[in-house]
């Protein structure tokens, strides 16, 4: 009977090796440690805006507005936008898909449904993009008026 209780040890522990053998493969597999953390943060893009934030002023609920932010890239490497997040579906944003060279002009175009919506608003953008920290946020604000 003693038998099975160190049999069920026997068989936890070579699980859990197993497991931790696994998970070493994950981790390391591919590419060594340390190259999965490192990041140039020397010979990157950077964005210049003509204008981070813009407020709208008042507008009647339901308008619908739009508006562009005109960057320029004085990084060091063409600048590549992966990706613009936003925090909420009234929000729309269009931004180029090709890398924009050094020391080139290029923009992101918003677009903004304030159908539903009252009172003050600020949205956020979010750009997902190869500059130093990863990612940078533009946005913009309005006030709301109901409609009567």
């Amino acid at each position: 009977m003693w038998f099975y209780g160190w049999l069920n040890i026997f068989t936890l522990v070579m699980i859990m090796k197993t497991g931790f053998a696994f998970f070493l493969v994950l981790v390391f597999g591919n590419k060594s440690f340390s190259q999965l953390h490192v990041r140039d943060t020397i010979n990157v893009a950077s964005f210049q805006f003509t204008n981070q934030h813009i407020h709208f002023g008042s507008i009647n609920q339901g308008r619908k507005i739009s508006q562009v932010y005109t960057f320029k890239n004085v990084g060091k490497v063409p600048l590549r936008i992966e990706n613009v997040l936003v925090n909420c579906g009234c929000t729309v944003p269009f931004w180029p898909k090709k890398p924009i060279a050094v020391g080139e002009k290029d923009s992101i175009r918003v677009f903004f449904n304030s159908a539903g919506k009252n009172g003050f608003q600020q949205k956020n953008i979010t750009i997902l993009a190869n500059t130093k920290s990863g990612k940078e946020v533009i946005s913009f604000s309005a006030h709301i008026l109901p409609t009567k």
